[in-house]
């Protein structure tokens, strides 16, 4: 068991919300990794980056890199051309902020999306 896995499976179901931070009004994909994590979100991002090396850099800054296989792995992935999204992997699949859906889910099975790199962290001990 991974408690930010736990963390952010107890956000299935807030409502999506663009720079979200409390599942009680929403959350985005940043939200919901921080809230996870037990840290502070970044403030001042872009809706759309294709700037996954400055994205991982920040990361890197905080976080251990990992291989993403585990529970609590945070996953950096490109939806599309432009477009970074963050997710926590879970024991069967993983947890995101959705804004098609309009909440935030767990999906089985591996993302749809290309991985970029992921890191592991325990909530709140972010380094």
């Amino acid at each position: 068991m991974s408690s930010v896995a736990d963390a952010a499976r107890a956000a299935v179901g807030a409502r999506f919300r663009l720079h979200g931070r409390d599942p009680a009004h929403g959350l985005d994909c940043v939200g919901l990794a921080a809230l996870a994590c037990g840290v502070a979100a970044p403030t001042g991002y872009a809706l759309r980056t294709g700037d996954a090396d400055a994205v991982a850099a920040r990361l890197d800054a905080v976080m251990a890199r990992s291989d993403g296989a585990a529970a609590g792995d945070l996953l950096l992935m490109r939806t599309g051309p432009g477009q970074l999204h963050l997710g926590i992997r879970t024991e069967g699949g993983f947890v995101h902020a959705d804004a098609g859906l309009r909440r935030v889910v767990e999906r089985p099975g591996a993302p749809p999306w290309p991985v970029l790199g992921a890191w592991r962290a325990e909530q709140g001990r972010v380094r």
